[in-house]
């Protein structure tokens, strides 16, 4: 491994480790101290868009099941939810989701964009706000110094990928630009961890795109986070994976992994 791989904000980390699973119960404070994996609990009709956790539990978006696990990936609760639900952050005990009830990567702008707000508890509905500036369809959001900020869809010819910010309030603050490249249907999934923007996008092959705070691009990678990543104490990230199989259904996972200048991160399970 080289030099670059450990960040400034990474933690001593202990040189034990753990798999995790729906069968072996951990604290967080274990967990904190590990690499590890964690597999939801169950099938679901639609593909995984999105994860995000407060390391006490964990949480997924399904497309249309809103799913929360513990820490092992034991189910507690899951509720049927407006189709497209995407991408999603937890913030003060809520969370927040990406949502789109039109098209997507329309050139007109044919989307109809939401942020739709949960209870992390119980799952309860508890507000929807418009994000209609999302001109292509709100896919994903992250947070960070009080701001939302929501990404989405993308024609097939726009050489740049747009970041949404709001304020507490989802009140339209204003539209970034990321000097991306062309990304396929614009950017999937998003959070904001460690003084960095990571932005997982579809294609062949995936992107990772890497941003600073103020979305200049440090870092573009052929990774695949576009199912879901989020940050973790002790220097580390999440990144979410999934796949569907036809009788059964779609399942999910994340897994923790070490970021990299170089190469963006390091899966690490163990």
């Amino acid at each position: 491994m080289s030099p670059k791989s450990i960040w400034p904000v990474m933690l001593c980390m202990l040189t034990t480790t753990a798999m995790v699973n729906a069968e072996t119960p951990v604290i967080t404070s274990q967990l904190q101290a590990n690499w590890f994996t964690i597999d939801c609990e169950g099938t679901y009709p639609h593909h995984l868009q999105g994860v995000c956790t407060d390391e006490k539990a964990m949480y997924w978006s399904f497309t249309t099941t809103l799913v929360k696990t513990d820490m092992a990936g034991k189910l507690q609760h899951k509720i049927p939810v407006a189709n497209h639900h995407g991408d999603l952050c937890f913030h003060d005990d809520k969370l927040y989701v990406a949502v789109n009830l039109g098209k997507f990567n329309d050139p007109k702008g044919n989307a109809d964009s939401w942020v739709y707000v949960y209870n992390a508890d119980t799952l309860e509905e508890l507000a929807r706000y418009e994000t209609q500036e999302v001109f292509h369809g709100a896919g994903g959001i992250g947070f960070r110094n009080g701001h939302f900020f929501v990404v989405g869809g993308l024609p097939g010819d726009v050489e740049v990928n747009y970041v949404y910010e709001y304020d507490s309030k989802f009140q339209f603050q204003k539209k970034h630009i990321v000097k991306s490249g062309q990304t396929f249907l614009g950017i999937q999934t998003a959070t904001f961890a460690h003084n960095r923007w990571w932005f997982g996008c579809y294609g062949d092959p995936k992107i990772l795109l890497v941003t600073d705070a103020d979305f200049k691009l440090l870092g573009r990678h052929k990774l695949n986070c576009s199912l879901g990543i989020e940050g973790l104490s002790g220097g580390r990230l999440l990144v979410a994976s999934g796949r569907c199989e036809k009788e059964k259904g779609c399942s999910g996972s994340v897994q923790t992994a070490l970021p990299d200048e170089e190469t963006g991160y390091i899966l690490k399970s163990k």
